[in-house]
């Protein structure tokens, strides 16, 4: 269930009773000098902030790596016993609480970002969810990253809804946040109502990696082209898609500036369309998506394909479905219409192809 929380946010991270230098130097004080040390390489509790690896640290002490690993855990155990971790409940109460104001389970860069507001702050709370067992870490996975939790339920909960979600989104397919969220919190009906809100339930969809979203806050499989943004094209598939209608090559470049901050040059813009099947020239310079199914090629072509599918049609019935394959005035597909070279019309005022 979530609690209330004493910590507050300021400055991007979260500012808590206790301090945590001092009962970070309470709590190694505990631990045997041997393995107060390897505590302090371990977690970068230091000057030197770089936390060190088992290996590095019996490199440099000229023991093995699985030494340096028991004294670490008898160091933990060490710190566990004594008094002041007993002491240190109050505080361990409160980093608790604020987990579970985050959601309950919380992806680790950013609970680690939410709780310091810099590395060493950051390694003392590190150094803190290890040593209290209250505090579950899961390892990074091929689906989630790596995360802590404070309520094995809620998040088997969540691990659960997020992979149904993932399977209900097709490979290509992209939805609004608004709509993603609402999908989402169907699939949550057994968690506590006090962590659903937009905030919780977009820090939640972070954890998995396989579902994404785009900068235009449209979210989909991570592996779907208008989620995965490597370059011009995919921008420019998102400023045309964002548009709605077919747009000037010039003018997709411009998008991508406006829209994404970045720097697109006109004649490149205009290579990439060429050279990608989702996109089709319309009309002098504009490009329209293929998915909205327009047609490639001339006025002309168009014409005859859809007079050899259909057969003779008066001529609105073929503007009409013209105008639905290509951007195009009704001036130009008569003047293509009206040449004979290509079509005739019939007694009943139909045209056919030659």
């Amino acid at each position: 269930m979530a609690k209330a929380t004493k910590a507050k946010k300021q400055g991007g991270s979260a500012v808590f009773s206790f301090d945590s230098a001092a009962l970070a130097k309470r709590l190694l004080a505990a631990a045997p000098e041997r393995a107060r040390e390897v505590l302090i390489r371990r977690f970068g509790l230091g000057s030197n902030t770089e936390r060190e690896t088992l290996e590095s640290i019996g490199d440099r002490t000229s023991i093995t790596r699985e030494r340096v690993r028991q004294i670490e855990a008898a160091g933990l155990d060490a710190v566990r016993a004594s008094k002041a971790f007993k002491e240190a409940g109050s505080a361990f109460e409160e980093i608790a609480q604020y987990i579970h104001s985050l959601g309950a389970i919380v992806p680790e860069e950013t609970l680690l970002s939410a709780l310091g507001s810099d590395e060493k702050s950051r390694n003392r709370f590190r150094f803190f969810l290890v040593v209290n067992s209250a505090f579950f870490r899961e390892r990074e996975t091929n689906d989630f990253l790596a995360r802590w939790h404070v309520d094995h339920a809620t998040a088997k909960h969540i691990h659960n809804a997020l992979s149904k979600l993932y399977t209900s989104l097709s490979d290509d397919e992209v939805v609004s946040e608004g709509e993603l969220l609402d999908r989402f919190l169907d699939e949550l009906k057994e968690v506590n109502d006090a962590y659903k809100n937009d905030e919780v339930l977009k820090r939640w969809l972070s954890l998995s990696k396989h579902i994404g979203s785009n900068p235009l806050a449209q979210w989909g499989r991570a592996t779907a082209p208008a989620i995965r943004i490597k370059g011009v094209r995919d921008y420019a598939y998102l400023a045309v898609k964002r548009h709605g209608k077919p747009m000037h090559f010039s003018e997709v470049a411009r998008a991508i500036g406006s829209l994404f901050s970045k720097k697109a040059h006109i004649a490149t813009t205009h290579n990439e369309l060429i050279k990608d099947p989702r996109f089709v020239l319309v009309g002098r310079g504009l490009y329209a998506l293929t998915e909205w199914g327009y047609t490639p090629g001339v006025v002309r072509d168009v014409i005859r394909e859809t007079l050899e599918k259909t057969g003779p049609l008066k001529k609105d019935e073929i503007i009409k479905r013209v105008k639905k394959a290509r951007f195009v005035k009704d001036n130009t597909i008569l003047v293509n219409l009206n040449d004979s070279r290509y079509f005739r019309r019939l007694k009943d005022g139909q045209y056919a192809a030659v």
